[in-house]
């Protein structure tokens, strides 16, 4: 008597023998490369931002500082560094409760 594969036969054999699978399948195997992969891109760009995050705040420091020397300039100059930014007005402050007119 000839057997014939039946689909299925090895998996139902391997259920009763209790013999366990040796590796996931092709298609979980890509679900969780890509997934790893996601995560990867994720976390390198995330440092990238970090990065940039920092160069900024040195920038920041490094124009606060500007900012000071220029405002001991002003201050030098004209007795106060009270600048209207949008102008240049100098806003003097009050000597005896007048101002310079």
């Amino acid at each position: 008597m000839a057997t014939t594969k039946v689909k299925g036969t090895n998996a139902k054999i391997k259920e009763l023998t209790g013999a366990k699978p040796e590796k996931i399948t092709d298609e979980q195997l890509e679900k969780v490369q890509s997934t790893i992969n996601s995560i990867n891109r994720a976390q390198l760009e995330l440092g990238t931002m970090e990065l940039k995050k920092h160069e900024m705040m040195h920038n920041i420091a490094g124009f606060k500082d500007s900012l000071v020397l220029l405002q001991s300039e002003f201050e030098k100059e004209y007795g106060t560094f009270d600048i209207n930014i949008q102008d240049g007005t100098i806003n003097y402050p009050a000597e005896n409760g007048q101002t310079d007119s």
